[in-house]
């Protein structure tokens, strides 16, 4: 049996594993939400986009296969266990992705180029997860819970359950979704791109793997989760200023992770350098775009990493709805700021 103070630690260290490696995939591998998006909508390239493919179908099948080993309990996942709101999913990934798009980074971005030394980052950091709080417990919490309840899972979650042949649904979903990347954009010349992929997608599943062998150990005390970036933003700082009265948990060794790796991997390429804000107009669409990105991801139960990446590796019905919310909401946000909305003459 592990206490509730080492197990903190233990699922720290799970979140801190995968989080490196996410870290060093924003640096080595330049796997960015937004500028896949902007990649596929304004240079004709997908191949960032298609990494996002590769990533989701390599956690898809991992994570199956742990679940048809007994090694993860999909009840006991956020994503599976709670009923998902499809008017709030798609409302909070529209706000996500134009937040993301004025501010120029999602919170793992963020996280990334922070490791790299880009100190705006740090302001989107704080305020998005402050306003992630704000929303999740905050002044706004009675708001939001009047609108989008929530409430316990009544039915099927996730296609897996729907199906009733878990590991069948996984290993095809996943190795489509696969096939589908690989099928164009240069992918099989692109060993790079290719192979970060593979490594975020075993870096999620890692996180559902760890957590939950450090769960059942410690009977339940600790929560069975992978990796997001709105909420362990607000989490992480919370416990900055309370470390003497808690041990730190996935959240912290997650974020901690990401920093760490993106430090890691800018020092590798050389790109490591202090960046400050010059122009107050682009401060005032940073801190706009994360204090929207914050609610977002709280209404949107994931950002785009928790719902695009965690919650599509259980196959959940909530991840391709935030996932398309957020795409279009960043395409929205990407053109008001390159071509703007006048139309053309």
């Amino acid at each position: 049996m592990i206490d509730i103070g080492d197990g903190a630690v233990l699922a720290a260290l799970v979140g801190l594993f995968g989080g490196v490696v996410l870290g060093l995939a924003a640096r080595l591998g330049r796997f960015c939400t937004l500028g896949a998006i902007e990649d596929a909508l304004y240079s004709s390239d997908t191949r960032r986009l298609r990494m996002w493919g590769v990533a989701i179908g390599t956690a898809v099948i991992v994570t199956h296969v742990a679940l048809a080993a007994g090694w993860l309990d999909g009840a006991q996942t956020f994503f599976l266990s709670r009923h998902w709101s499809l008017p709030g999913t798609v409302l909070g990934g529209l706000l996500f992705g134009y937040g993301m798009a004025l501010s120029g980074n999602c919170g793992y971005g963020a996280l990334a180029r922070l490791g790299g030394g880009d100190l705006r980052s740090l302001v989107i950091v704080v305020v998005m997860g402050l306003t992630a709080f704000i929303t999740l417990s905050g002044p706004l919490a009675l708001a939001r819970i009047t609108v989008f309840p929530d409430m316990p899972a009544s039915g099927p979650q996730a296609l897996s359950q729907l199906t009733g042949a878990p590991l069948a649904t996984g290993l095809g979903v996943g190795a489509l979704l696969i096939l589908a990347a690989l099928s164009g954009g240069g992918m099989l010349r692109a060993p790079k791109h290719l192979g970060w992929g593979v490594a975020v997608g075993l870096a999620v599943a890692s996180g559902w793997i760890g957590t939950q062998w450090v769960s059942t150990e410690s009977f339940g005390a600790v929560p069975v989760e992978s990796h997001s970036f709105a909420r362990p933003l607000g989490e992480t700082l919370l416990w900055l200023m309370t470390a003497s009265a808690a041990a730190p948990g996935f959240a912290v060794g997650s974020v901690t992770g990401v920093l760490l790796g993106a430090f890691l991997g800018s020092l590798r390429k050389g790109h490591f350098r202090w960046e400050a804000c010059e122009d107050p107009r682009e401060l005032k669409r940073q801190i706009l775009g994360a204090a929207l990105m914050g609610p977002g991801a709280v209404l949107a139960a994931g950002c785009s990493v928790g719902q695009g990446l965690s919650a599509f590796s259980l196959l959940s019905f909530s991840a391709p709805v935030a996932l398309l919310s957020i795409f279009a909401g960043a395409a929205i946000g990407l053109r008001q700021l390159i071509v703007g909305f006048a139309p053309a003459e």
